[in-house]
């Protein structure tokens, strides 16, 4: 099963996109039905709707006046916290059964609006943000929906920011004009699923490109998604993508710090739900005395490859990947000769659809690079 968190502000077509999703074969899962079925004529929610704002949110009927409500909880913070208090955990519950209903391989599609706000994103595999200028989004509440247009802008400025919801998208669709065609983005959910229930990953040949900016934005949505898998464990973005101004290969690497190997191997089943399937073992090449040996782990999702080392806090693997990292980070003459190194091994192992023969042959400038990382160490520490 993959979970699939998507978001957008009020009035920027999430709904759409949900829709298209569910006719490609998506399981959706709406928190807006949700929240409906929690504040039903005679439910415990209804009664402690009422209870906090008053008999005036029930119409004639004894059903909720959802404008009635809505004006009244989005007029101030304390009043949206307390409806929030009231609906989140119902809601939340509901939420987990329609999970487990869901078919093993199914793509689960989580429509939920306050997906930011709840600090949610971690918790799935992959989330969507539909985005909408402001503007746009107020004509279609006001046109489409018949809101009062106070009321709209109240609830639009009680919701994230685009800058919040940028900094959690993995996926960004832009839904201001024309709807946007996902044929693309369902393939790479299907592809997704069917890795995270195999317990496959990604690859691709080891075909180096130039820095791109946005890797350290995808690097710590990444991080803190295995961060929160491995129980709130130290997550580093380390390796080329780490070091700006690199070029590398278009793979994130990442370094989880555990306590021991033991950990570590207690993590691989956690790990591989979470999107990040075991490979094995592995010994690094030593660049010193100590302990040099990982756990493995890939990423699953077809659209963003992840290499997961799995070290022991201190010892000599985890400590190199740091001070490696640092030191390229500092030494710009380093950093030319690295690039320019990796290019041509990129160039020379195009064809190869592993990384292994092209790691191989790095092995030797990396050995003579270790002296230079002691000495940049020594001079930080002095």
């Amino acid at each position: 099963m993959l979970r699939v968190g998507l978001t957008g502000g009020i009035g920027s077509g999430k709904s759409t996109i949900a829709r298209l999703l569910a006719e490609h074969g998506a399981v959706v899962i709406d928190a807006d039905k949700l929240a409906r079925e929690v504040l039903e004529p005679g439910s415990d929610g209804l009664k402690e709707v009422v209870k906090a704002f008053g008999e005036d949110v029930l119409n004639a009927d004894g059903t909720l006046n959802r404008a009635g409500l809505a004006a009244k909880a989005f007029a101030s913070e304390e009043a949206r916290q307390t409806l929030n208090g009231i609906t989140h955990p119902r809601i939340g519950a509901l939420t987990g059964q329609r999970m487990a209903e869901a078919p093993e391989d199914a793509v689960v599609v989580h429509d939920i609006p306050l997906l930011v706000e709840r600090d949610m994103a971690a918790a799935y595999h992959l989330v969507i943000v539909v985005y909408a200028d402001a503007e746009t989004r107020l004509r279609r509440l006001v046109t489409s929906r018949g809101m009062d247009r106070r009321d709209a802008e109240n609830r639009i400025a009680a919701q994230a920011t685009d800058e919040q919801r940028r900094a959690v998208a993995d996926v960004w669709l832009d839904n201001s004009g024309e709807v946007p065609d996902i044929t693309g983005l369902w393939d790479r959910l299907v592809g997704f699923e069917k890795n995270v229930r195999t317990r496959s990953y990604a690859s691709g040949a080891p075909i180096v490109v130039p820095y791109d900016g946005r890797w350290p934005a995808q690097a710590k949505r990444i991080a803190r998604r295995i961060s929160f898998a491995a129980g709130g464990r130290h997550v580093e973005h380390i390796g080329s993508t780490a070091v700006p101004g690199l070029a590398a290969k278009d793979v994130l690497d990442f370094q989880l710090a555990v306590e021991d190997m033991a950990t570590a191997d207690s993590l691989r089943e956690t790990l591989a739900q979470a999107g990040f399937p075991y490979l094995g073992p592995y010994d690094d090449t030593p660049r010193g005395p100590g302990d040099w040996s990982k756990r493995l782990h890939a990423g699953a999702d077809p659209g963003r490859r992840v290499n997961l080392h799995v070290r022991v806090a201190g010892e000599a693997g985890w400590r190199w990947a740091i001070d490696f990292r640092d030191w390229l980070r500092h030494d710009a003459r380093a950093r030319e000769e690295y690039a320019a190194h990796k290019m041509e091994l990129s160039q020379r192992f195009a064809a190869d659809a592993n990384a292994f023969a092209y790691g191989a042959a790095k092995d030797p400038w990396m050995e003579a690079a270790v002296a230079r990382v002691q000495a940049y160490k020594g001079g930080q520490e002095s």
